[in-house]
């Protein structure tokens, strides 16, 4: 009998793209460094909104309008619809099976209504923002 067991060789830094799902994985958790750039940005615009100084605040307002930042913010919608929402709707009818009566309703059924229910706050949301 060996002393030493055997220890798989495994790369520090790129163990997960040696299969699909690690990849996936590491993209969702990606969306962190966004979460934390909107956090900083939030407490960044009260900042400048508590300062009390409408050139201040205008001048926030214009340079979240530039280019480089329109394209920012669509990224990052893009990349949490496909790698957060998506995948959740998906997930939810696992999350929290529906039962009705002695069976559990399809979950289908479960993640249609996540996308109604997802459709009728964004429109109530954009009609608010006077969009709609």
């Amino acid at each position: 009998m060996s002393r030493r067991p055997y220890i798989r060789p495994m790369s520090q830094t790129t163990w997960y793209m040696r299969n699909g799902r690690y990849k996936v994985y590491m993209l969702r958790e990606m969306t962190s460094f966004l979460v934390g750039f909107y956090t900083f940005l939030t407490i960044y615009a009260l900042a400048t909104l508590a300062s009390n100084s409408p050139q201040v605040w205008n001048s926030f307002l214009s340079s979240q309008q530039s280019t480089g930042m329109i394209a920012l913010h669509g990224f990052a919608l893009l990349y949490f619809l496909f790698y957060q929402t998506f995948p959740w709707f998906k997930l939810a009818p696992k999350a929290m099976p529906v039962q009705v009566g002695e069976k559990t309703l399809p979950g289908i059924y479960i993640v249609i209504g996540h996308y109604i229910v997802w459709a009728v706050l964004s429109a109530f949301i954009f009609w608010l923002a006077g969009v709609i």
